[in-house]
């Protein structure tokens, strides 16, 4: 009997009440009615303190006052009373919601200055490198990237293949700078079908393993020596990565025509 009783206190309490208001409320349906000395003393607490609890309870609409001082007595209301009290709850707390979407949260992001506070995640391992890449395709702009194909194909090459078409799918272009490598040339020779323009730089000049992809307020690294993702979350970095990607681009969209 006491470990069912100790259940049906642990079940009030996850649904807000406090250890007293659940011991008095169990306490008083198994009375059905009492004066706050019977209750107090069926709960096993203080007069004082039952008191107070029980007026809780009353303010909940879970029990109700029958007959006059000195001789009034709480009465227990029907326990599908707790409908009702959750359902005032619910109905409260969809009204806090509310008032927390259209005037407290737009305030506080006011002063909230997310651009001091970047983000680095790490990948390990192939399914980490495979995360780094499908965080890609949450971009919103055009993709500017320092890629080489042989060192992706390479190491993941089941996966590039439906992840350009994916990629493609989403209207999410690209500008990539590759090292002129024979996988390199082919891909740019799909350039127009998987939404992305090339620019092809001498191999043994300016070649790169690791690949670089700059969208929206990030910056992603995969280092395909190391298996290693890494996704830098920061408006101000990504901002300066892409002043330099624009800076070495028309030198890079040059050195693809002296290719040629």
């Amino acid at each position: 009997m006491k470990e069912a009783s100790n259940e049906r206190i642990e079940a009030l309490l996850a649904i807000g009440f406090s250890s007293k208001e659940a011991c008095v409320y169990l306490a008083l349906l198994k009375l059905g009615r009492g004066t706050v000395t019977k209750i107090a003393r069926e709960a096993r607490i203080l007069r004082t303190t039952t008191y107070d609890v029980l007026n809780s309870l009353f303010n909940k609409g879970l029990v109700t006052l029958s007959g006059k001082e000195p001789k009034h007595e709480y009465v227990a209301e029907s326990p599908s009373k707790i409908k009702s009290f959750l359902e005032d709850i619910l109905e409260a707390k969809k009204g806090e919601l509310e008032e927390a979407e259209s005037n407290l949260i737009p305030q506080l992001k006011s002063v909230y200055n997310f651009s001091a506070r970047p983000k680095v995640m790490f990948y390990e391992g192939t399914a980490g490198m495979e995360q780094v890449y499908e965080d890609t395709l949450t971009s919103h702009e055009t993709i500017r990237a320092y890629a080489n194909v042989n060192e992706m194909h390479a190491a993941l090459p089941k996966y590039f293949p439906q992840y350009y078409k994916r990629r493609s799918a989403k209207g999410i272009s690209i500008k990539a700078i590759l090292p002129s490598n024979e996988a390199g040339i082919n891909r740019a020779k799909k350039d127009k079908e998987e939404f992305r323009e090339s620019a092809l730089v001498p191999a043994d000049k300016y070649y790169f393993s690791p690949e670089i992809n700059i969208y929206d307020n990030k910056v992603m690294i995969a280092s395909w020596k190391e298996k290693l993702g890494i996704i830098i979350e920061s408006q101000e970095i990504a901002d300066a990565m892409k002043t330099i990607f624009e800076l070495a681009w028309p030198e890079a969209k040059r050195l693809d025509k002296e290719l040629k």
